[in-house]
C-alpha cells in the first residue's frame, strides 16, 4: 500500500525518507514541488497528486510536509489518517513534531515507522502499544544506551496487542487517579461587508488525559448532545450506546488521546463572538487611501476575548501604511504586503482601533477590491456551540478519581470581507 514516506521542510529539503518495499527515487517529489509552487499558500497544496507511476498523498503539520508514495489505488482518507497518526506519535514521543526533534531522535523515528507499517500496511498505531514496543526517549535512557549499546526496543510483545482492548495496556497503576477533558472548538466564519454571516461552522474536539489505575469503564454524558453533527469517535467508544442514549461509554486508553471530533454546521446555532467595524477606501487618481478598523466583543457569554490578532493581505499597489493603534502593536511588511495587528485582550469599555493613511504607488490604478480581514482570537472557559459536559461516571474500580473539564474557543478560518 504505502511504498515510501518523505518528510519535507518549508525550504523544500527532504530531511528524512523511509521505504517499506522497493526504494523510490527522491525525484518523485518533483511533482509535489511543482504543485507547491502553484499553490499560493501551504494549505492550498493538493493533498492527492497523480503522477505517471505513483500517487503522492500528503499532509502539512507543524511546518513539515509528510508525503507518502502510493503505487496502487487506495482510499486517500485512509492514508491521510495514517499520516496524521504518524505526526501525533512523533508529538507524543518527542513533545513536538518539529524538524529538529525528528533529526535529534532519528533512530527512534525509524524504529517507530518500522513498527507502524508492516510491508506498507498499518500495523501498530496505538500510542500505548508503541510505548511498550519502543521506549520513549529520556536523557537517562540515552546515556545508558550509549554506554551499554542497547536499544529502545522492548524485549516482550505488548500485552494489549493480543487483547480485545488493544488501546489499553494491562496493569496500569497511578498514585493520583485523574481524568481531564478539554473541549476545544474552532469557529470558521465568513462575515460580509454589512456584518451579516455568509458562512459559519464550528469544528470541535474533545481531547482527554486519562491517568486511571486498573481497567476503568467510563460514561461521559452531555447536557445537549443533539447539537453535534458528523461525530468521529476513538475506537474505544461503544457506538451502539451513543446511538441509543447519546452517552459516550468507553474503556479509555492510558494517557493523552482524542476522544471525539465533531461539527456544528447549523448556521443559527453558531454564535459569532466578535464584530469588526471597518472603513477601508482608496481614492481614484490619488496616491493615498484611508484605513480604519475597530474590533469588539459580541456573543461571548460574558467571557474575555483574548489573543486577538488581525492579518490583512493589502493590494500590491500599497507602498506603506502610517497607522495609529489605540491598543497593541502593528507591523506592515512592504515586501509581501501583509499588515499584522497584535491586539491582545479586548475590554468592552475601550474598544481597540487601528486607523491612518495608506500610501499607494504614484500612477498605479485604484485597487479593484478591498482586502479581507483575517481574525485570530481565543476565549477561555467557553464552548461557543453551547456544548456542556453533564457528568462522568466510572464503573469497574473502587477508587474515586479527580475529574476536570476545560472549555476553549478559538478562531479557525475567520474572515471579514470589506
Amino acid at each position: 500500500m504505502i511504498h515510501s514516506l518523505f518528510l519535507i521542510n518549508c525550504s523544500g529539503d527532504i530531511f528524512l525518507e523511509k521505504h517499506w518495499k522497493s526504494v523510490v527515487s527522491q525525484s518523485v517529489c518533483d511533482y509535489f514541488f511543482e504543485a507547491q509552487e502553484k499553490a499560493i499558500d501551504v494549505e492550498n497544496v493538493p493533498p492527492v497528486i497523480s503522477t505517471p507511476h505513483h500517487y503522492l498523498i500528503s499532509i502539512y503539520r507543524d511546518k513539515i510536509f509528510f508525503v507518502s508514495v502510493i503505487q496502487t489505488e487506495v482510499p486517500p482518507l485512509f492514508v491521510i489518517e495514517f499520516l496524521h497518526r504518524v505526526a501525533d506519535t512523533f508529538q507524543d514521543y518527542f513533545g513536538e513534531c518539529s524538524e529538529t526533534a525528528i533529526k535529534d531522535n532519528v533512530v527512534i523515528v525509524y524504529e517507530l515507522l518500522e513498527e507502524m507499517l508492516d510491508n506498507g500496511f498499518p500495523l501498530a498505531t496505538e500510542s500505548n502499544i508503541l510505548k511498550e514496543l519502543i521506549k520513549p526517549p529520556t536523557i537517562l535512557r540515552s546515556v545508558v544506551n550509549s554506554i551499554t549499546g542497547s536499544s529502545n526496543v522492548g524485549d516482550t510483545l505488548p500485552t494489549g496487542q493480543l487483547s480485545n482492548i488493544p488501546w489499553r495496556r494491562a496493569g496500569v497503576k497511578y498514585t493520583n487517579n485523574e481524568a481531564y477533558f478539554d473541549v476545544i472548538e474552532e469557529i470558521d466564519a465568513i462575515i460580509d461587508k454589512s456584518g451579516s454571516t455568509v458562512f459559519a461552522e464550528i469544528q470541535g474536539v474533545i481531547d482527554s488525559c486519562i491517568k486511571l489505575s486498573g481497567m476503568p469503564d467510563l460514561s461521559l454524558s452531555f447536557m445537549n448532545p443533539r447539537l453535534l453533527d458528523d461525530v468521529s469517535f476513538h475506537p474505544c467508544i461503544r457506538f451502539k450506546r451513543w446511538e441509543s442514549e447519546r452517552v459516550l461509554s468507553f474503556i479509555p486508553p492510558d494517557g493523552n488521546f482524542r476522544l471525539i471530533s465533531y461539527r456544528v454546521s447549523s448556521q443559527n446555532l453558531v454564535a459569532i463572538p466578535v464584530y469588526v467595524k471597518h472603513m477601508i477606501s482608496f481614492k481614484e487618481n490619488s496616491s493615498s487611501g484611508r484605513f480604519d478598523v475597530t474590533i469588539g466583543p459580541k456573543q461571548n457569554m460574558g467571557k474575555t476575548v483574548e489573543g486577538v490578532v488581525m492579518t490583512v493581505h493589502m493590494p500590491k499597489a500599497v507602498l506603506n501604511m502610517n497607522l495609529t493603534a489605540t491598543q497593541g502593536s502593528y507591523t506592515f511588511d512592504p515586501v509581501i504586503k501583509v499588515l499584522t495587528w497584535d491586539v491582545g485582550k479586548i475590554t468592552p469599555q475601550k474598544l481597540p482601533n487601528l486607523k491612518g493613511i495608506v500610501n499607494l504607488q504614484s500612477g498605479a490604478p485604484k485597487p479593484e477590491e478591498n482586502p479581507s480581514l483575517n481574525i485570530q482570537f481565543k476565549i477561555q472557559q467557553l464552548a461557543i456551540s453551547g456544548l456542556k459536559v453533564n457528568r462522568l461516571d466510572m464503573y469497574g474500580e473502587k477508587y474515586k478519581p479527580f475529574k476536570g473539564v476545560k472549555y476553549i474557543t478559538k478562531a479557525g478560518k475567520f474572515q471579514v470581507r470589506t
